[in-house]
């Protein structure tokens, strides 16, 4: 596996691409390239989307959201579908464009590694005829034969299990991948296209196992696995993973080879993204059916940004069943709220924009507790 590392990392390196490049919509203008943050492609509508980006302590390879299905059944009496998704962080997002069919979606994430993840999806997508090509290209596992395709997600995961990763394998299709984010025309430098390596390195080495993590901090035993997000269930018990039927894998592969869904570098409360976000999706004549802020609002609470969020928020263009999709986890707040589960860390919590919006014009977002508590929808 160190070999496998040297390769993916060669790959990354010898990819030839461009000179460090800023990514402001202001600054990326300055660039030079204001050509690409003007055209009407992917790369052009990725550049004139975004903003420069910023740190946070996690690498979001995974999500550490094993609630993060609980919503769905929610969702679907309320009949939430279609329009635009917004949504942060890495693949949980797939599960829930996936129930609601938006006919474009926008994942944000102010780490640029997101949006570099995020390219990384978009090739497998793009090079997987299947769910078991998809899940083999990821992992680093040789593509079952047609009788394994044809079963069970339960099954096919077990298969892979039992087959160890290979070097060479994943070394090929890592060019295979590398070549189709190049055919996207997105401007990465040397040190993006290593990065994107290192994120299929830890997919294949980690393989099914593993899981969220934190910088300088190991994974918690609660964090769910990769095996874990992909079986778990709604609230009904029903199976909801994007991996779980074919006809969900292919919605979200039409996606992909439309350009319908755009990763985006930006802060929720920043000055650029989310509000342009916003204005394409009514450039579209559409409206934001979901919008997923994961645990997001905790930490602009605590640094103070959540009123310039909620401001960014209540331009989006909604309508009475747009929702907000947010997490909570650990401490007080989850322990005594009425929508935890018992079992899990993590607790999901959904919410119409408008009333986020209308509570939020009234000042009633003084402390994080408000947020998590008022207009919840209940879930079960």
């Amino acid at each position: 596996m160190r070999r496998l590392a040297i390769v993916l990392l060669a790959w990354g390196l010898a990819s030839h691409a461009p000179a460090e490049l800023s990514w402001g919509h202001e600054s990326y203008a300055r660039s030079g390239s204001v050509a690409l943050a003007n055209d009407s492609s992917f790369a052009g509508l990725v550049a004139r989307l975004s903003e420069e980006g910023g740190f946070f302590d996690s690498d979001n390879l995974v999500s550490n959201e094993a609630t993060y299905l609980h919503v769905m059944g929610a969702m679907r009496a309320m009949s939430v579908r279609g329009g635009a998704y917004i949504g942060v962080g890495p693949e949980q997002n797939f599960s829930y464009i996936a129930q609601i069919r938006p006919s474009v979606a926008y994942l944000i994430d102010i780490r640029r590694d997101n949006l570099l993840q995020h390219l990384w999806f978009k090739a497998l997508f793009g090079l997987a005829a299947d769910r078991a090509e998809y899940l083999s290209l990821m992992l680093g596992r040789p593509v079952p034969d047609e009788t394994w395709r044809r079963r069970p997600i339960e099954e096919l995961l077990a298969y892979l299990d039992t087959i160890p990763p290979s070097a060479e394998y994943a070394a090929v299709n890592a060019r295979r991948v590398a070549e189709k984010v190049r055919s996207f025309g997105v401007p990465l430098t040397d040190v993006e296209y290593a990065a994107i390596a290192s994120i299929h390195e830890a997919f294949v080495q980690g393989g099914l196992e593993l899981r969220f993590t934190s910088h300088n901090r190991p994974a918690r035993y609660f964090y769910p696995t990769l095996r874990d997000l992909i079986t778990e269930r709604d609230l009904s018990g029903q199976q909801a993973n994007y991996l779980m039927r074919s006809e969900d894998f292919a919605f979200l592969k039409r996606m992909h080879d439309r350009d319908r869904i755009i990763p985006v570098t930006g802060d929720l409360a920043g000055s650029h993204a989310l509000r342009a976000i916003g204005r394409d999706v009514a450039a579209r004549g559409e409206r934001v059916s979901a919008f997923y802020v994961s645990n997001v609002e905790f930490y602009l609470m605590r640094q103070g940004s959540f009123e310039r969020f909620a401001d960014n928020a209540s331009t989006l263009p909604r309508d009475p069943r747009s929702v907000i999709i947010r997490s909570l986890f650990g401490g007080l707040y989850r322990m005594d709220h009425p929508q935890s589960v018992p079992g899990y860390f993590s607790t999901q919590l959904l919410q119409t924009l408008e009333s986020f919006v209308t509570e939020h014009e009234a000042g009633g977002y003084r402390t994080y507790r408000d947020v998590v508590t008022k207009h919840a929808i209940e879930l079960r």
